[in-house]
């Protein structure tokens, strides 16, 4: 059995995280195809276009204001920084071995699909879009970027629990990020802290969910 603590009341519904849970992520992807020497590549995305200046898009700031400040700093990289936007979705890669068929089997059994996920409002739209066949399968998305709130902040797994109409202690979460698993479980969720499609579904067997 999974190493997780069986809830009093069995779980009725799964919220998701998106990026490096179902979707891999990484401005690798991306930047590998505009920077030829590895070297330079890594001092960029090290330097310039770091986790956290993107973090900013997260948490509801426009593209066009975040990469005016970060060209004027760095105006040797404009063209590089410019790119971000437009081509953001090429930092998104595969889905994550193993987790369309967990969605497939999650949904086969009935089980409420939903997600909360650290996106800009600009670039999740085209994602959403081109990624139907997966999020037509969840009932509602929550996006910090649309909301201007950010895991692992309360707010934003409180407003998702209203907006769903679900209970914490009947509702697990699962995110790749430790501080989002413990900002959910201080709202009362059964979250989990995602490894891989493996050992997530041996949590969720635990649950009772497949």
């Amino acid at each position: 059995m999974a190493d997780v603590d069986v809830p009093a009341v069995t779980p009725t519904a799964v919220i998701f995280d998106i990026g490096r849970v179902l979707y891999d992520w990484d401005p690798r992807i991306l930047y590998r195809r505009l920077i030829d020497d590895d070297r330079a590549l890594d001092a960029f995305l090290r330097d310039v276009v770091t986790h956290e200046w993107h973090f900013q898009h997260d948490a509801g700031r426009d593209f066009a204001d975040t990469s005016a400040e970060l060209s004027a700093l760095y105006p040797q990289h404009a063209d590089l920084i410019a790119a971000w936007g437009p081509r953001f979705l090429e930092s998104i890669g595969d889905p994550i071995p193993g987790m369309p068929a967990l969605v497939d089997e999650l949904e086969a059994a009935n089980v409420p699909l939903y997600a909360i996920t650290n996106f800009s409002h600009e670039f999740w739209p085209p994602f959403r879009a081109r990624e139907s066949a997966m999020f037509d399968r969840f009932r509602d998305i929550v996006v910090s970027g649309a909301e201007k709130l950010v895991k692992p902040d309360a707010a934003i797994y409180q407003l998702a629990l209203a907006r769903f109409g679900l209970e914490a202690r009947r509702t697990v979460f699962i995110d790749d990020n430790a501080a989002n698993v413990a900002g959910a479980q201080g709202v009362g969720l059964i979250a989990l802290h995602f490894e891989g499609e493996p050992k997530l579904r041996g949590e969720l067997r635990a649950l009772g969910l497949l």
